[in-house]
């Protein structure tokens, strides 16, 4: 049974994030009226807030893409305030709309939630078979969570909940910020600093061996929306680009995008977090579904998307090694 959009009243919860404000642009394509609400008027975290907003707008159908979000500084920094405030805001989402009656939710995990050695590409199945990565544990304990919360749903209620697990993202609408932002916003700030001020050399943490893959944000939300209109079975369902490349090899691809041309040095200080993280998307293939977008198209769309909203006249990173 697939599931129709157009007519729809359809709630982006965290509209303004990378991934949110995605869903949002391709969600204009639906004949569906968008809801979105600002942090600053609904706090996700207040339980009666969110019930008393949900009981008063009444969304068909939601895409849960609002969390505390960040790079592996960010979640060794603050282990309690991504695990708390990320089980605050999907309990108080999913409870919200399972008591208001709402048709469908699509809960956004992460490919975090695995374990730090699964088998390689990671199956859904590998869910809870082993130790996590230590270096976001709170993250993907909370995001878990929530999977298994709509399972319940699913579960004792019959509610058409579902959950996907993306790969790594990037694109148009990221955070770039030295302290929080994930490997390539991070690598594109530090490696434009160093075009621009023509820093001989970059250094970055770790060895650069670590393999991950990559999905490109609109990419991500196109396929989100297949799945809102033709997925609803127990259990998650990965999404990614099938595509992995070595931290190493990625540093160099933005290198050569971003025009820069000294060296890059990997200090092997830090961490490389998961040494592989690759995702098996073969049941979303076999639904008809894949990602249309390079990695260096996507590239140079979110380099382009940084160049415009904080290239010029603001404060470069430093890029000292």
């Amino acid at each position: 049974m697939t599931y129709a959009l157009s007519g729809k009243r359809v709630w982006v919860a965290g509209h303004t994030g990378l991934v949110g404000s995605a869903i949002a642009r391709r969600l204009r394509s639906e004949s569906c009226e968008i809801l979105t609400v600002s942090r600053g008027v609904l706090d996700l975290r207040r339980q009666n807030d969110v019930e008393d907003w949900v009981q008063e707008n009444r969304p068909d159908a939601v895409f849960l893409a609002a969390a505390k979000v960040g790079g592996v500084i960010a979640n060794m920094a603050q282990p309690e305030g991504f695990l708390y405030d990320n089980l605050m805001i999907e309990s108080n989402v999913i409870k919200s709309c399972l008591k208001a009656g709402i048709e469908k939710i699509l809960f956004l995990g992460s490919s975090c939630i695995y374990p730090r050695n699964a088998p390689q590409p990671i199956a859904e199945k590998s869910l809870l078979t082993g130790a996590l990565e230590s270096s976001n544990e709170g993250y993907a304990l909370a995001k878990i969570a929530g999977l298994k919360l709509v399972e319940s749903c699913r579960r004792q209620y019959g509610a058409d909940f579902i959950s996907a697990m993306p790969c790594n993202l990037y694109g148009p609408g990221d955070r770039y910020d030295a302290t929080i932002s994930h490997v390539i916003p991070a690598m594109i700030m530090k490696l434009r600093a160093a075009q621009k001020s023509r820093a001989p050399e970059v250094a970055f943490m770790g060895t650069g061996s670590a393999l991950r893959e990559f999905l490109y944000v609109d990419d991500l939300a196109d396929g989100l929306v297949f799945l809102m209109q033709n997925f609803s079975e127990d259990g998650h369902i990965n999404i990614g680009s099938g595509a992995e490349i070595s931290i190493h090899d990625l540093a160099h691809t933005i290198a050569r995008a971003v025009n820069y041309t000294g060296s890059i040095r990997f200090t092997g200080e830090g961490t490389d977090g998961t040494p592989r993280k690759v995702l098996d998307i073969s049941r979303l293939a076999a639904m008809g579904w894949r990602a249309q977008t390079s990695l260096e198209s996507g590239l140079s769309s979110a380099i382009d998307d940084y160049d415009r909203h904080y290239g010029e006249g603001k404060e470069l990173i430093d890029v000292a090694s």
